[in-house]
């Protein structure tokens, strides 16, 4: 595929995770076990018209549990690491340690972590291989994940933690008029989605901890000639028609999911949770 395509569609998805919007806070239910937050705009719930019910608010209310949201808009793995987490009483504390505080110090039931797609589309936007390239974004991606993960076995080495990958938003590109190469995107991001979270999949097995694939579960890895027929695109492919049901990428050229896709990660979440 032409490489400004793909340059064009990860520059635009990256400025979408970037505003800097606040989640509407959630009061704390006395009696009830803790769930911490962590990651980027997915757990903040941003989306084109602001910040609505993210999945972690949805979890924590389907669940039982009172919800700690430290997740920052346009964060990277790197940065639960080194930049101070957003939320209440975080003190300037990244995500990691903010989260090893509430480990020490509180009744955690559940941790979630959606993070990694920041860490793709900025060096990758520009790369001559984008596939390459993610190979070499996921190793460090990996690194960072066994960061915080060894640092929350060590606090708490029962806790449950789920992590998430995210639906394959640029499949949303092969209706979106926005980009004339659409198809050839959305057939190149099956293969960087699948080799990249299988990587990062790997990393969380290894700490006993959950992985999600939020990918594979809405159809990311499906066959590009399976069709469906929508009634706004006409007969589109499959895995295409989730996307633009779940995300808004198909109408707005933005990466975050809508209320329907905030619940469906929320179901997957609680299903591994249990």
């Amino acid at each position: 595929m032409p490489r400004f395509a793909l340059v064009v569609a990860l520059l635009t998805a990256l400025t979408a995770c970037s505003a800097p919007l606040p989640e509407p806070a959630v009061a704390a239910q006395p009696g009830l076990r803790t769930y911490v937050s962590l990651g980027d705009s997915y757990a903040t719930g941003l989306s084109p018209e602001g910040t609505g019910e993210s999945f972690a608010q949805i979890v924590a209310r389907q669940e039982g549990l009172n919800l700690v949201n430290f997740a920052c808009n346009g964060a990277t793995s790197a940065d639960l690491l080194s930049q101070p987490a957003c939320g209440p009483e975080t003190e300037g504390r990244t995500q990691v340690d903010a989260t090893v505080e509430a480990l020490r110090t509180g009744d955690v039931g559940l941790i979630t972590m959606v993070i990694g797609s920041n860490d793709l589309l900025e060096p990758c936007a520009v790369a001559e291989n984008p596939a390459e390239c993610a190979a070499g974004v996921a190793a460090d991606t990996r690194t960072n994940i066994a960061t915080a993960l060894t640092r929350f076995r060590e606090a708490a080495p029962d806790v449950k933690i789920v992590g998430l990958s995210y639906p394959d938003v640029f499949l949303g590109a092969w209706v979106n008029p926005e980009f004339p190469n659409g198809e050839d995107l959305a057939r190149t991001s099956v293969t960087l989605y699948e080799d990249f979270n299988n990587q990062v999949a790997a990393e969380y097995a290894k700490f006993g901890a959950k992985y999600v694939d939020i990918t594979g579960k809405t159809g990311g890895y499906g066959a590009l000639t399976e069709l469906t027929q929508d009634p706004k695109y006409g007969q589109i492919p499959s895995s295409v028609a989730e996307v633009c049901t779940i995300t808004y990428f198909c109408d707005h050229t933005d990466v975050h999911p809508t209320p329907a896709g905030h619940q469906a990660i929320a179901d997957a979440v609680s299903a591994a949770s249990r």
